[in-house]
């Protein structure tokens, strides 16, 4: 087969590249953003800039895009954020914007794209109090919830594909062990300030609110030392399980559900309609307000009013009626 000419090559990689442009402002008209974290208008320039060698190589090949997301651990333990700990319409709508965004970059690349969501619950359910059996139900649940979506263009991957051998104690410790930095690593990234300080504000926060429901009966300022205490061991975990992803899926563009600073090496993604950008379905409820969704934490959507729905004998999201919202 004879070679392109120059100008016909030339021309082949102009149309690649504006292309895989195409697919990033298509993924980032969703991108969830870390507050003065330098990103610049409704679709930031320079972060489709900083991804955009990953995706032309995979469209070069002609290969599916492969999208990575570590998520869709576990519900919080906290029965004043989540209707129980199993799935419920929060992640099943969730589930459904994503296979519908690889559904729409399907038609500015042929091939089309493929998410693998990588549950990480069992990477720290452990610090948060959760079992893992509780774990292990919600990963269950999740699989059924993503076959009868239809969301084909899903895929799942947990720790447990990683450590076929070991009880589920070893194996958060291999992971550690062989993936994680140093606690003492992390306090110096946090001590500097900037995305690693945000980050460990947001999870420090979550971890209270997670760990503050009816069970606990301590004092307020002792568990803030210790949410203070697992969020370095949250992050550690967490860093541990994106480098074992990043050996595991070298040629994917990493998401993630936390903020991101701009041109950073995830793209923060929001998976829901929501006024908070850390707020996530597995820390929360859908709630149908006019006709459209948004997440809210349990006990605020029934303080202003909101009705559960129930799908057989169980509680799925709230109805918030007008009455309601103009009273809320």
């Amino acid at each position: 087969m004879p070679e392109l000419a120059a100008p016909q090559q030339d021309e082949q990689a102009a149309a690649v590249e504006e292309t895989a442009a195409d697919v990033l402002r298509e993924v980032l008209l969703h991108q969830r953003r870390l507050r003065d974290g330098g990103c610049e208008g409704t679709v930031c320039d320079r972060c489709v800039r900083y991804h955009l060698d990953a995706v032309r190589t995979a469209m070069e090949s002609g290969r599916p895009l492969e999208f990575v997301l570590p998520a869709f651990p576990v519900k919080s333990p906290n029965p004043a954020k989540v209707l129980g700990h199993l799935p419920d319409t929060a992640e099943e709508l969730a589930l459904r914007f994503l296979d519908e965004l690889c559904e729409r970059i399907g038609k500015l690349y042929a091939p089309g794209a493929v998410i693998t969501i990588c549950s990480d619950g069992r990477v720290f359910n452990d610090l948060l109090g959760v079992s893992d059996e509780h774990v292990t139900g919600y990963a269950r649940a999740l699989d059924n919830t993503i076959a009868e979506a239809g969301a084909s263009r899903l895929r799942t991957f947990a720790l447990d594909d990683v450590y076929r051998d070991a009880g589920h104690e070893e194996m958060r410790a291999r992971l550690t062990d062989g993936y994680a930095p140093s606690l003492d690593e992390l306090r110096t990234e946090v001590r500097d300030g900037g995305a690693p300080l945000a980050m460990y504000r947001g999870i420090t926060r979550f971890m209270l609110e997670d760990l503050s429901g009816p069970h606990y009966s301590g004092t307020r300022s002792a568990l803030q030392r210790r949410c203070r205490d697992l969020a370095y061991r949250v992050i550690q975990r967490s860093r541990a399980w994106g480098n074992l992803l990043d050996e595991i899926f070298p040629d994917a563009v990493r998401l993630s559900i936390h903020p991101q600073p701009c041109a950073a090496g995830k793209i923060g993604i929001l998976l829901a309609d929501t006024p908070d950008a850390w707020l996530t379905p597995w820390h929360s409820v859908a709630v149908d307000v006019g006709g459209r969704f948004t997440l809210m934490k349990r006990a605020e959507a029934e303080a202003a009013g909101a009705l559960p729905v129930f799908r057989g004998g169980r509680p799925t999201h709230y109805v918030l009626e007008p009455a309601a919202r103009a009273c809320a």
